[in-house]
Formats: structure tokens, C-alpha cells, sequence
């Protein structure tokens, strides 16, 4: 992969575990809580595309609280866990190679950034708390644009910081739309494949496929 610029890294699922927050609570959720996480997971997912489509955008926080109303209902877990679960949302655990690359990374003089979701609250705190706030040179949200990925706005706006061509992007991301949304944009996209699923039909077909994050240094 040639003249590269810029690493940007999707953040849920890609560079933190999003079943973490209900991993920790596994004692009190007991053998549900894996099916609990995914389900609050693709709830949370469906809510930001349900929300782009008919203009009526929140913010990736409410979002998260308003999924995870849904998936305790669904799943029957005490309502006084709530609050616990969404502490831990904020933390969310990084991968385990992720601060190794990213440090890697850093010293191969790259810029390096985040693209997600997630409102700029949250990213720092999700940086700060695992130790890599002085790894990204940006942490760029949705919130600028106002609206979720994969519109081409959301893409947009690394290209505009750093005045890069879309080609110059080596964008990675767990989720397989993002990923295709990545690509049809422009970017070299690149899908952290970390569970061994099949890939989506959305007309694009990454070149690339790691099953974790080590796995990238071979390809740059």
C-alpha cells in the first residue's frame, strides 16, 4: 500500500471491544450477557441509520442510552444496572494489540486518527482511560457534520483537516459497512475481520482483510 498519508481507525469494535461494559457485569447478567451486548450493539447500529435516514439525529450518547433501554427490556436484566452499564460503555476496554500498534505506528512518523461515532466526550474519555491520548494527532466525530456514517460526509472531514487526497487514507474499521462506506468514499479501506464473519454486498471489496490490528504493519 503506497502513499499513505493518514491511519484513521474506526473506534467501536475496532480499536475498543463494545461487549466489554457487559462482560464486566457477566456475574450479575449471568450466560445471557453476550447475547445482551450484541443485541444493545446492533440496536445502538440500527438507531444511528434509522436516525440519518429520517433526520432526526441524536447524539451518539443518547443513542447508546436509548438502545440499551431497548435491550434490557428485551433481555430482562435489572433496571438498576443502567447506570453501571453505561459507566462502563465510557471505558470501554481496548483490544488487547491495539496500544502496541498504535505506538508502532506513531514512530513510523504517520498521522494517525480516529473517525467514529462516538460525540468528542466520549473518544477522549475512551483515549484517556486506556492510555492513548498522546497516539492521535485527531479525534474526529460524527458531530461535526451531524449526521452517522456511512455518508460521505462523515468521510469528508479527514480529508478537509489534512488537505490529503481520499487515496492517501488507510481507513480501518471491524464493521463491515463502514468498511464498504470507507471505500465507496475513497479511502483504501482495510477490514479488521476480528470474529471471521462474511463480508457484505455493498459494492466494494477491500483489498485488504487482518484479523487484528498487528496484522497491519505488514501491509503498510
Amino acid at each position: 500500500m503506497k502513499n499513505i498519508k493518514a491511519i484513521i481507525f474506526d473506534a467501536y469494535g475496532t480499536l475498543f471491544d463494545v461487549n466489554s461494559a457487559a462482560e464486566k457485569c457477566k456475574d450479575k447478567i449471568g450466560d445471557k450477557w453476550e447475547g445482551f451486548a450484541n443485541y444493545w450493539r446492533t440496536t445502538q447500529l440500527e438507531y444511528t441509520w434509522l436516525r440519518s435516514l429520517m433526520k432526526r439525529h441524536k447524539d451518539f450518547w443518547q443513542v447508546t442510552e436509548d438502545s440499551l433501554d431497548k435491550s434490557m427490556k428485551t433481555y430482562q436484566i435489572d433496571s438498576s444496572m443502567r447506570n453501571e452499564l453505561l459507566d462502563l460503555y465510557k471505558i470501554l476496554s481496548t483490544f488487547k494489540e491495539v496500544p502496541e500498534v498504535l505506538k508502532l505506528l506513531k514512530e513510523k512518523d504517520f498521522k494517525l486518527a480516529i473517525l467514529s461515532n462516538g460525540t468528542p466526550a466520549l473518544l477522549n474519555e475512551l483515549v484517556k482511560s486506556n492510555d492513548l491520548d498522546n497516539l492521535f494527532d485527531d479525534l474526529f466525530s460524527i458531530e461535526e457534520v451531524g449526521i452517522y456514517k456511512p455518508d460521505s460526509k462523515v468521510y469528508d472531514i479527514p480529508i478537509k483537516k489534512y488537505n490529503i487526497k481520499k487515496n492517501e487514507v488507510a481507513f480501518l474499521s471491524a464493521n463491515t459497512w463502514d468498511v464498504s462506506g470507507g471505500g465507496n468514499y475513497g479511502y483504501n479501506s482495510i477490514w479488521v475481520n476480528r470474529n471471521n464473519n462474511t463480508f457484505d454486498n455493498l459494492d466494494y471489496v477491500p483489498k485488504h482483510q487482518i484479523k487484528d490490528l498487528s496484522k497491519l504493519l505488514d501491509i503498510l
